[in-house]
């Protein structure tokens, strides 16, 4: 896992924010909220503890949309650039791969897997839904 600072922006660059600290995990998740929010057949994700979390400018430009309890996810009113999802459920915050460019991306998991729409044959393991640690079944798919 990952132990330093990163920043990341929204597209139009009004919301910026940073994560510090050491990531809960990174993988790709393939549900299909998730496909459907990053326009993407999987979405790469990077899992904080909320305090890890500062909203450096424009916090008053953050909307939210909850489609479900499970997810709040926060996007910048003025471009609806999307920025990260808050999961009450686990306690983590899950900030887009994609949002943070200096952070080395390394994948451990795929999660939601019985809901692709893209096999990726890569070798790491895949859970039909999430891990039993994560509040899932725990089940594995095969690649």
């Amino acid at each position: 896992m990952s132990n330093s600072t990163y920043s990341g922006q929204c597209f139009c660059g009004t919301v910026k924010f940073r994560v510090s600290g050491t990531t809960e995990g990174m993988g790709y998740c393939h549900c299909e909220s998730c496909r459907s929010w990053s326009a993407s057949p999987v979405n790469g994700f990077t899992l904080w503890n909320p305090e890890s979390l500062e909203i450096t400018e424009g916090e008053d430009q953050v909307g939210e949309y909850h489609k479900t309890e499970n997810s709040h996810r926060k996007f910048c009113k003025k471009c609806g650039g999307h920025l990260m999802t808050y999961h009450p459920g686990m306690g983590l915050v899950d900030v887009f791969s994609a949002m943070l460019p200096e952070l080395e991306f390394k994948p451990g998991l795929h999660v939601h897997y019985g809901e692709r729409t893209l096999s990726v044959p890569d070798g790491l393991p895949k859970f039909a839904d999430l891990p039993k640690e994560l509040g899932g079944s725990g089940a594995q798919l095969a690649e």
